[in-house]
């Protein structure tokens, strides 16, 4: 008698076969986000944007010289808590470059990156309202590319194509040619297929990311200042978790059209939300509580915290619970709507 384990690495076998001789899908997982990322670096080689950017302390309570300074046109004014953790992340981002002015409109206190061409000019801008009213306090830091700031996004996309789409459209397929309805009459249990389809395409979608990561690594030489292990652990968790949305899609349905119309419908709205493309930060507050409910969301902030500021497990620890917390439930729901027919 077959043993489970038997049958489940089997069907483990027959999976990844299955995607190994399908060449195009193969190509296509490869290469699309190698050439984003070469239209990226070639479409950005400067800084994105013309506006100035500065994260502003306590709005609210600004002084008549700082509030004439926020009046001003051409400048992104954002506003930063006034925590001790929101402070040290916007005088980061200034290190960084990401942001070319961190102000406290209350005690006219500004940092600024001494390196930074754009933040000298704000600081002139700043002066010119108000003589020496402000006062200064420099930091430094490498700059920060576009590109360096999008490759985990770009990534973390990639995985979340190559998990919904890879288990969706792969079971609704079984199930629309009788394959699933064959295998139901065999030894095989649900919980045996899911696994085997969750472990083949985790373990597919790990090597082609390692592989997008240091091919693109070689011509674009993005930051990468943090645990290697750290980043492959929030890359696995958040496939895993990303995979386990898919089943919860392909449990019933039996239409390919269906399943790539709810698909997108989950995929579209993870990557707007997902702050692939560009940061929330500033955005309205409802747009920010929609993307904490995304995976995705989720992965490109842990992995970008990871690659740029060099974050620990701690650090990410919000991250990481969220997205186990989502596998679990998205694999108890996956299982309990699977039908085999």
């Amino acid at each position: 008698m077959i043993m489970p384990i038997q049958r489940f690495r089997a069907l483990l076998k027959t999976r990844n076969k299955e995607f190994w001789r399908d060449r195009s899908s193969l190509a296509w997982n490869l290469l699309m986000p190698i050439l984003i990322v070469a239209g990226l670096s070639f479409a950005f080689t400067g800084d994105i944007g013309n506006e100035y950017k500065v994260g502003v302390i306590n709005q609210q309570q600004a002084t008549p010289a700082a509030k004439q300074f926020l009046k001003l046109r051409y400048i992104e004014f954002y506003n930063v808590d006034n925590t001790p953790q929101a402070i040290q992340t916007a005088i980061s981002k200034v290190q960084r470059h990401q942001v070319d002015m961190l102000l406290d409109a209350k005690k006219q206190h500004y940092w600024i990156n001494t390196e930074s061409p754009k933040g000298y000019l704000v600081e002139k801008i700043i002066h010119s309202q108000n003589d020496s009213s402000f006062k200064k306090q420099t930091v430094s830091g490498r700059k920060i590319r576009y590109i360096d700031w999008v490759i985990p996004g770009i990534l973390s996309m990639n995985m979340m194509f190559s998990a919904l789409f890879g288990v969706g459209f792969v079971i609704v397929r079984y199930r629309k040619n009788g394959m699933l309805k064959r295998l139901k009459a065999t030894p095989v249990t649900p919980f045996e297929y899911l696994s085997a389809q969750v472990v083949s395409r985790l373990t597919l979608i790990m090597i082609v990311t390692a592989f997008v990561f240091f091919a693109t690594h070689l011509f674009v030489n993005f930051v990468m200042n943090g645990s290697y292990l750290l980043l492959f652990t929030v890359f696995a968790l958040g496939a895993l978790s990303m995979i386990s949305m898919g089943l919860i899609i392909a449990a019933r349905i039996s239409s390919e059209e269906t399943a790539g119309g709810l698909l997108n419908l989950f995929s579209w709205p993870m990557m707007f939300f997902g702050g692939v493309w560009f940061s929330l930060e500033g955005s309205a507050p409802f747009m920010q509580h929609i993307a904490e409910i995304f995976p995705l969301t989720h992965v490109t902030a842990a992995a970008r915290a990871v690659m740029i500021d060099a974050a620990s497990f701690v650090d990410i620890s919000y991250d990481l619970s969220i997205l186990a917390l989502q596998t679990i439930a998205f694999m108890f729901l996956g299982a309990w709507f699977f039908r085999w027919e």
